[in-house]
């Protein structure tokens, strides 16, 4: 594939007119056999420059693009149009007959999937009315089964997954740029904003010895955002609703960004004994108020030490779910190949079975 990439530089006056000119032909040249991408990007920040991607299939098409009718006859008035302006333009060719790298790729892609919505939402009449609080429940799920994907090392679903939860981004983007709060250009740049200022060991003069201290940088300075704004607290910033377990790990790794942590990560375990033996305690009392309350702590001490050693507790409890589930399943499927049922089988014989389903795995 043969790709080119130009920046042009236009004074100010003249990108309006710019503009109008390059959309009268920009669809046309899109459809010549080959023409695998083209298109003429302005910079929000610095509207007289543009850049202009095209992308051919090969040099022959890209020749045979060059001796086509539509070719020979609008040449002329591009060549015209650039020369009665002189004052008004330059040009720097980024790349030139360069084999196609991942980045043109991605760029023809990511404009094909924006095109699509553009139709859909114009023309689909489920798409065209959807609005933020119809997709957020659809939204959620599309997390879920990303999530349990990744749990699985599906790869394949992983990209599948991903696709759906990015089609919603889009989607979300395409409703505001409608409603002219912003569009998805102004995501993907607020995006690159935020990396490069919470990265200042990437893009500043930072030193770090290892990802303790850019989690810990990276906590205060997020502090630093916010307080100009409403979530100004350390806690502030983490969603209501979010699963508890996912809450937890969050709550305590925003708070170790300020220093609120144990000194020796062992010394946590003294934190789990000793909310074990209150929990034990209530419930020797039977109240059952205490007993839950103690119960929760029991669990935040321990999600602590999850994330202490590097364990991600939300996970770690899917997969021990996931495992129960399997080996159930062998047990409730046995039994029923014996012609016997469950409720008549005493808990001895059940783990004989369930014996049997852990050396399955």
């Amino acid at each position: 594939m043969i790709n080119r990439i130009v920046k042009m530089t236009f004074r100010k006056e003249h990108t309006e007119d710019f503009i109008r000119f390059t959309s009268e032909i920009n669809d046309v040249i899109k459809s010549q056999e080959g023409c695998l991408h083209l298109s003429i990007l302005q910079d929000k920040k610095h509207p007289e420059i543009f850049f202009t991607y095209s992308c051919w299939n090969s040099e022959k098409d890209l020749e045979n693009y060059r001796k086509s009718e539509f070719f020979n006859a609008i040449w002329p008035e591009t060549k015209k149009w650039f020369a009665d302006k002189p004052e008004a333009w330059s040009t720097e060719i980024v790349a030139d007959k360069a084999v196609v790298n991942s980045m043109p790729e991605r760029i023809v892609a990511f404009e094909r999937i924006l095109g699509i919505m553009d139709k859909i939402r114009k023309d689909c009449p489920w798409d065209s009315v959807q609005t933020n609080e119809s997709l957020r429940s659809l939204t959620l799920e599309e997390t879920y089964e990303l999530a349990e994907a990744v749990l699985r090392s599906d790869s394949e679903n992983i990209k599948k997954e991903l696709g759906d939860l990015f089609l919603h981004i889009i989607f979300y983007s395409k409703i505001a740029e409608e409603k002219k709060q912003f569009d998805i250009a102004d995501v993907i740049n607020s995006l690159a904003e935020k990396l490069i200022y919470r990265h200042p060991h990437v893009f500043g003069t930072v030193e770090v010895f290892g990802k303790e201290d850019v989690e810990t940088n990276w906590e205060k300075l997020k502090l630093k955002e916010k307080s100009n704004g409403n979530n100004h607290t350390v806690l502030g910033g983490i969603p209501k609703s979010l699963p508890a377990v996912i809450k937890a790990v969050r709550m305590q790794e925003k708070v170790r960004g300020v220093g609120f942590d144990w000194e020796q990560k062992e010394q946590v375990w003294d934190k789990v004994k000793e909310e074990l033996g209150e929990f034990e305690a209530e419930l020797k009392v039977n109240d059952k108020r205490k007993a839950e309350e103690e119960f929760g702590d029991l669990l935040f001490a321990l999600i602590n030490a999850a994330r202490l050693y590097n364990i991600d507790p939300e996970s770690a409890l899917e997969r021990t779910n996931q495992k129960f589930m399997k080996r159930f399943n062998y047990l409730e499927k046995s039994t029923l190949q014996k012609g016997l049922s469950l409720q008549d089988m005493t808990l001895d014989e059940m783990e004989v079975i369930w014996q049997e389903a852990k050396k399955q795995e």
